[in-house]
């Protein structure tokens, strides 16, 4: 085949746009390339690609517009390729001071700059030789940033941000050669089409595969961290703790602990120890936290929190406060809170009062409030009575009668009740609390008692704790209508 076929054949099935060679049509199109850079002599010699446009039209004028546009990026990319170690640290310090989440470890700076000079290098090589991006993988230095940033906790956002913020950088860096290069108007598109069409691809392709690398790591990393720190946690929960507990898990084992436990309540959910972990951190800041949480997951929808408090001996929040900020920021999460107690005994000491405070609100079931306080009035002595629900049960229909009863009407004599027995048989009292005209409250307290079928003299103790029960636990220990 003659070269004037040949060119033919290319004209055929290549259009001039630059992105659309391939195969064969590449490999020949790079062919006459390497002999049009050869036949430069022609001219003057001179690299100035501030000439560019003008020097190839008169030196070459056999070479086609996609040939000569080819040629201009391929020289762009190497003109901007001899730059190339200047250029990584001005684009690297640009990352570095735009994004803050990559600030969080200055050891991680350099490798930032290995990362942006492997991609740099890697689109400068592709658009000189004309290389295919879609067959591109990462750079491996890329690949171990990504990985560095999912051990460090940074958001994956972060290093998708990069690399959108690197192109924005870099074609700004293309302007301005094409600006000195003064390319001819007819060039100037195809030029920039096929620059940016390169670009495009090559950051979609490669910020597609560190995103993976970086989520593959992330899960692999907080397996093995969650792991580690569980076995340090359950050693020293059962009285094992090894003298350096505290430093192997990152926390001051001596000061005060507030123990909670998390979770939600919608077993449908699937994996939510993410968002478990997030509201922890979240909640504990609320309290008054003076470091970062302790988190360790229980299991896939539970997770075990030690607050630190420091030296006080209680959080900042009420059980009221509490509950409103857990609903109003992580709704469809429920807390248990232990009591806050100090040292390693406290840690252990803590964690079992919101193991206790939990059962409270599981056998609450739909009745439980979003924070269940273990020092919460009533919660204590109610936690001892769930771990037989049947026989509980039983035990509160027999000294309530009928004021057991799952509805309305009952509800309503048994809070009177409670609350007038909390204030020592006073109608007057009852009924400041209660917002009641004192005559109301004798009235229910009195239908209360036929309801039950006898008064609440004789055996007072049993009946409040029976209203206590039914307080916490609502229709887990009342009787269907």
């Amino acid at each position: 085949m003659t070269t004037s076929s040949k060119n033919q054949e290319c004209a055929l099935c290549c259009p001039v746009r630059t992105n659309s060679v391939s195969g064969g049509c590449r490999e020949n199109l790079m062919h006459r390339i390497a002999n049009i850079q050869v036949g430069r002599a022609c001219g003057d010699g001179g690299g100035d690609s501030s000439s560019i446009g003008t020097e190839d039209r008169y030196c070459l004028p056999m070479a086609s517009d996609e040939e000569r546009s080819a040629l201009l990026v391929a020289r762009i990319a190497r003109s901007l390729n001899e730059r190339l170690v200047s250029l990584t640290a001005d684009i690297t310090s640009v990352l570095y001071a735009e994004i803050p989440d990559l600030r969080t470890d200055r050891q991680l700076f350099d490798l930032l700059g290995a990362s942006v000079e492997g991609n740099l290098d890697t689109i400068f090589h592709t658009l000189q030789h004309n290389i295919a991006p879609e067959d591109l993988d990462a750079p491996a230095a890329a690949m171990e940033y990504a990985r560095r940033l999912a051990q460090h906790g940074v958001p994956v956002n972060a290093l998708v941000r990069a690399y959108r913020l690197g192109q924005t950088n870099l074609l700004g860096l293309v302007f301005d050669e094409l600006r000195a290069a003064s390319v001819q108007p007819e060039l100037s598109v195809p030029v920039l089409e096929r620059i940016i069409t390169v670009m495009s691809v090559y950051i979609d392709r490669v910020s597609q595969q560190v995103v993976a690398v970086y989520e593959r790591e992330r899960e692999r990393w907080l397996a093995h961290r969650s792991s580690v720190r569980a076995v340090r946690v359950q050693e020293i929960l059962a009285g094992n703790a090894l003298p350096d507990a505290g430093a192997a898990l990152g926390y001051v084992l001596q000061q005060s602990h507030l123990a909670a436990i998390v979770w939600s309540s919608d077993t449908e959910s699937g994996e939510m120890l993410a968002r478990i972990e997030s509201a922890a951190h979240d909640f504990a800041n609320y309290l008054g936290g003076v470091a970062d949480p302790l988190f360790v997951a229980a299991d896939r929808l539970t997770g075990w929190v030690w607050i630190p408090l420091g030296s006080r001996s209680h959080p900042e929040r009420t059980q009221g406060e509490m509950c409103d900020f857990l609903e109003r920021r992580h709704p469809g999460l429920v807390v248990a809170l232990g009591a806050a107690a100090t040292g390693i005994d406290g840690f252990r000491q803590s964690h079992g009062q919101a193991q206790r405070a939990r059962a409270v609100a599981i056998a609450a079931g739909q009745n439980a409030p979003a924070v269940t306080a273990y020092d919460e009035p009533g919660v204590s002595t109610v936690a001892l009575l769930v771990e037989d629900l049947v026989a509980t049960r039983a035990w509160v229909r027999g000294v309530l009668s009928g004021l057991a009863a799952d509805n309305e009407n009952s509800a309503r004599l048994r809070e009177t009740v409670r609350v007038y027995l909390a204030h020592n048989l006073s109608n007057v009292a009852a009924g400041k609390e209660l917002d009641l005209h004192h005559n109301s409250v004798k009235y229910r307290v009195k239908r209360a008692a036929e309801v039950r079928g006898k008064d609440f003299t004789g055996d007072r103790l049993a009946v409040e704790l029976a209203l206590l029960v039914c307080q916490w636990l609502g229709p887990a220990v009342l009787t269907s209508d």
